[in-house]
C-alpha cells in the first residue's frame, strides 16, 4: 500500500506556518524565523494524525477482504483508495466510521496529555493537535458524501431499504446540503463567533464547498449509472456465433454465418479450440470481391485471456472485465469451456443506454 503526498500539502504547511506564527511568538518569543519552522513542524504532526485516520480506513477494509491501493494526503486532508466496495451495510458502516472515531480518539489522547504538558511551545502544539483531531473527527461524521458521515448515512439507508444505490443518492444530497451550509458559514460568523468574516474565511468556505459539492454530485451520478448495470447480462446480449476453420476464406465464413443466421464468427485452430474472434468492422471494410482471397483470421483478433468471459457474467463484473481488456468483441464460454456466443461491446453500450431511458 503506497502513501502519497500531493504537492498541495506544501501550500497547507506554509499556510499553517504563517497563521500559527503569531501564537508561536506569543508563547515562545525571540525565535525569529524559527517560529515558521515550528509551524511547519506542527503541520507535519497534524498530517501524521490524518494519516492515522486514513490508515484506520485501510486496515478495516483489508479486514473485510478489500484490497487497498493507496493513501493520498492532499490539501483538504486525505483519501484512501479501496478497490471495490463493502458488500453489506454493516461492513460499509465499519469501514466508514472507524476513521472519524480514530481522529476523535487521537484528539482525546492529546487532550488528556495537555494536563501534564508544560506551558509554552509544546503546550501550544498539543492543544492544537487535540482541537484539530476532534474537529476532524466530528466534522467527518456530518451525514453527507464525500465525508465519512455520508457513507455512514449510506449504510443506514442501505440497511433500511436494501438498495445501496438509493443510500448513495440520499447521502449525496446530504453532501450537497452540507456544501451549501459551508458556503453560508462566513455570513453566520458574526452571530456564532461574534466576529466579522475576512477574505480568507470566504475563500476557504468556497474551496471546501466546491470540494463537497463535486464529491456529492459525482456520487449521485455514479449511483444513477450503476442502477442500470443489473440489466447488462452477457448471456442475453450475446450474438450467436458460427465456428470456422483457421484457413477458411472470409467469403465462405460470411456465407456460413448468414446461412446459420449467426451474428458473429469464431475461428478454430487445428485442435478445435477457438483462436480468433472475427471483427465485424473489419469484415464490413473488406470489399466483397476481395473476400474469397482473404483468410478469415486476417480480420480477427487473437483470443487471449482478457476477451474470454463466462457466459453468465453480468452487471458490474461485466463492466469491470470490459474495462480491464478493451475490445470490440468478447468470446463467451460455458463453464465446461464450450462456446456460447460472442458479446459485442457496441451491443452492451446500446443496452446500457436503453436501460437508462426506461
Amino acid at each position: 500500500m503506497d502513501v502519497l503526498v500531493r504537492p498541495s500539502w506544501l501550500l497547507v504547511a506554509a499556510l499553517i506556518a504563517v497563521l500559527l506564527a503569531p501564537q508561536v511568538d506569543a508563547v515562545q518569543p525571540g525565535l525569529g524565523g524559527g517560529k515558521y519552522v515550528a509551524g511547519v513542524a506542527f503541520a507535519v504532526l497534524l498530517y501524521l494524525s490524518v494519516l492515522l485516520h486514513e490508515m484506520s480506513h485501510a486496515l478495516m477494509a483489508k479486514r473485510y477482504g478489500l484490497p487497498v491501493r493507496s493513501i493520498t494526503l492532499h490539501f483538504l486532508g486525505g483519501v484512501t483508495e479501496i478497490e471495490g466496495e463493502p458488500d453489506t451495510p454493516r461492513r460499509e458502516f465499519g469501514v466508514s466510521v472507524v476513521g472519524p472515531l480514530t481522529s476523535i480518539a487521537v484528539g482525546l489522547a492529546f487532550l488528556a496529555l495537555l494536563f501534564v504538558t508544560p506551558d509554552g511551545l509544546l503546550s501550544l502544539a498539543v492543544a492544537g493537535l487535540a482541537g484539530a483531531n476532534l474537529v476532524v473527527g466530528v466534522l467527518n461524521l456530518v451525514p453527507g458524501l464525500p465525508l465519512d458521515g455520508g457513507r455512514v448515512l449510506r449504510a443506514a439507508v442501505w440497511k433500511a431499504t436494501g438498495d445501496p444505490h438509493r443510500g448513495t443518492i440520499v447521502a449525496g444530497w446530504g453532501g450537497r446540503i452540507v456544501a451549501l451550509l459551508v458556503l453560508l458559514w462566513p455570513m453566520l460568523q458574526p452571530v456564532v463567533l461574534n466576529r466579522p468574516p475576512d477574505l480568507f474565511d470566504y475563500l476557504l468556505a468556497f474551496v471546501v464547498a466546491t470540494f463537497l459539492w463535486g464529491g456529492a454530485s459525482s456520487a449521485i451520478l455514479s449511483a444513477r449509472l450503476r442502477r442500470r448495470l443489473p440489466a447488462l447480462r452477457a448471456r442475453l446480449l450475446a450474438r450467436r456465433a458460427v465456428a470456422v476453420p483457421l484457413e477458411q476464406p472470409l467469403s465462405e465464413a460470411v456465407r456460413r454465418a448468414q446461412d446459420a443466421q449467426a451474428g458473429s464468427i469464431v475461428v478454430l485452430g487445428p485442435d478445435g479450440r477457438p483462436t480468433h474472434v472475427v471483427n465485424e468492422a473489419a469484415v464490413l471494410a473488406t470489399p466483397a470481391d476481395r473476400r474469397p482471397w482473404v483468410p478469415v483470421e486476417s480480420v480477427a483478433r487473437t483470443v487471449e485471456a482478457g476477451i474470454v468471459l463466462p457466459a453468465d457474467i453480468s452487471g458490474e463484473a461485466l463492466v469491470r472485465a470490459m474495462q480491464a481488456t478493451p475490445a470490440t468483441e468478447y468470446l463467451l464460454v460455458e463453464t465446461d469451456g464450450s462456446i456460447f456466443g460472442v458479446l459485442v461491446s457496441g451491443d452492451v453500450d446500446k443496452a446500457f443506454t436503453a436501460a437508462g431511458s426506461r
